[in-house]
């Protein structure tokens, strides 16, 4: 780190409500706080609290995420740790190691924002519940290798449940649907709901309505997917755009499946993950 990239730093940090500000957002952990959240512990106006956070978020300390209609803010743990190495790397003339505990802060982190559990909780959601979400569910189930527990939900349930075709398609290709059924979002809302790390919007429309808070959430994502219901033609040509819906999703998922969870934070993941919607949303026609 550059002597004026850290000098930026710590001026960000000589002001009290920074610095308070700062603490809550470490306690908060790699989940990160809402901005309100923020301004309501430390008892300061929101108008205020955004000129801080911004000051905290150009000096690179604090970084931001869209969690439905929120903004998500989290510490920057691998900054921070720079910042301080900076002064520790300098320590008993280049060998901060015979400085105490002080060595200690250049070592790779522990428990940071990375994640890291045994199994993640993945909430595929669309309108209706009744395709896109399913095949989903279903696959990441299936290629997860027991790291993922993937659900669906939708903000309109179909009352008929999965489409017919649907649940053909992924029990012709191995998948067990026994399981499979149309559930409204609310079942994953609330204290009693199952926290999920990650919450993935698969149709065009979910993101113009106004979705619930699921609490806890780690990283939110929109893959817009065109709808099976909606697909027109033949028989023939029906089924092949369910097949390359299929594909597209199958794809998406391995390459979801893959990333390393362990080595990245909550930002750097979130950006992973919304590539993933850019090169394959070409690969099914609507």
């Amino acid at each position: 780190m550059e002597s004026t990239t850290a000098a930026f730093a710590f001026a960000a940090l000589g002001q009290e409500t920074r610095l308070d500000l700062l603490r809550i957002l470490l306690g908060a952990g790699p989940s990160g706080l809402a901005a309100g959240d923020a301004a309501a512990r430390l008892g300061v106006p929101p108008s205020t609290l955004s000129f801080h956070l911004r000051a905290l978020e150009q000096a690179g300390l604090i970084g931001a995420t869209r969690q439905g209609r929120s903004l998500i803010y989290a510490a920057q743990l691998d900054r921070l740790r720079a910042l301080l190495a900076f002064l520790a790397d300098a320590c008993c003339d280049g060998d901060p190691a015979r400085c105490g505990d002080l060595h200690r802060i250049l070592e790779p982190p522990g428990e940071t924002a990375r994640m890291s559990p045994a199994t993640f909780n993945v909430l595929f959601l669309c309108t209706r519940n009744s395709a896109r979400s399913i095949m989903a569910e279903a696959i990441l189930n299936d290629i997860g290798g027991g790291r993922f527990r993937a659900v669906s939900a939708g903000s309109e349930p179909s009352r008929d449940g999965p489409l017919p075709e649907v649940l053909a398609q992924l029990k012709a290709l191995g998948h067990d649907v026994s399981a499979l059924r149309s559930k409204s979002w609310d079942a994953f809302t609330g204290p009693e709901a199952p926290r999920m790390d990650f919450v993935i919007a698969l149709c065009d429309t979910v993101n113009l309505q106004a979705c619930p808070d699921f609490e806890g959430t780690h990283v939110t994502a929109a893959w817009p997917l065109p709808d099976p219901a909606k697909f027109s033609g033949s028989e023939t040509e029906r089924a092949t755009l369910l097949n390359e819906l299929y594909a597209a999703l199958h794809r998406r998922l391995a390459i979801f499946t893959s990333l390393p969870f362990g080595t990245l934070d909550r930002m750097a993941l979130k950006a992973r993950i919304d590539e993933l919607a850019q090169p394959l949303a070409a690969a099914v026609r609507a």
